[in-house]
């Protein structure tokens, strides 16, 4: 079964989103702990520009999803597509109430795995052409 929604497209988008968490994932390293986001200006600064990536990426993830009806995610269980499209909903709306022990978590324990895994995708939409 042959989906119908625009590869190009989306591989365009997971190509953006594999850039904003490469992005993340350098602002990240200087970080060793969550404190490390809210002791001074410059782990603030660091946290404000992770905080748009993820909005960027959730955003993105929200697009993929609809262009593919729900099929494509489906195919990788191994992320949890709908927290990670959550996440955006979260730091766009409530942002005064981010949680910096939050965001660390997320760098830290899911963003390398789901990077890997949209790379994946990339990989295995590229051999179906």
């Amino acid at each position: 079964m042959q989906s119908m929604y625009d590869k190009e497209l989306v591989v365009d988008i997971l190509q953006a989103i594999v850039a904003s968490m490469e992005s993340i994932l350098k602002r990240f390293r200087a970080i060793r702990s969550s404190d490390d986001f809210v002791k001074d200006d410059e782990g603030r600064e660091k946290l404000d520009g992770i905080c748009m990536q993820l909005i960027a990426i959730g955003e993105a993830l929200k697009q993929i999803d609809k262009l593919t009806a729900g099929e494509l995610f489906s195919l990788y269980g191994s992320v949890d597509w709908k927290r990670a499209i959550g996440m955006r909903d979260i730091i766009a709306h409530h942002y005064f109430d981010i949680d910096h022990e939050i965001v660390y978590s997320v760098c830290k324990e899911r963003i390398p795995g789901m990077k890997e895994v949209a790379e994946k995708i990339l990989s295995d939409l590229s051999k179906r052409q």
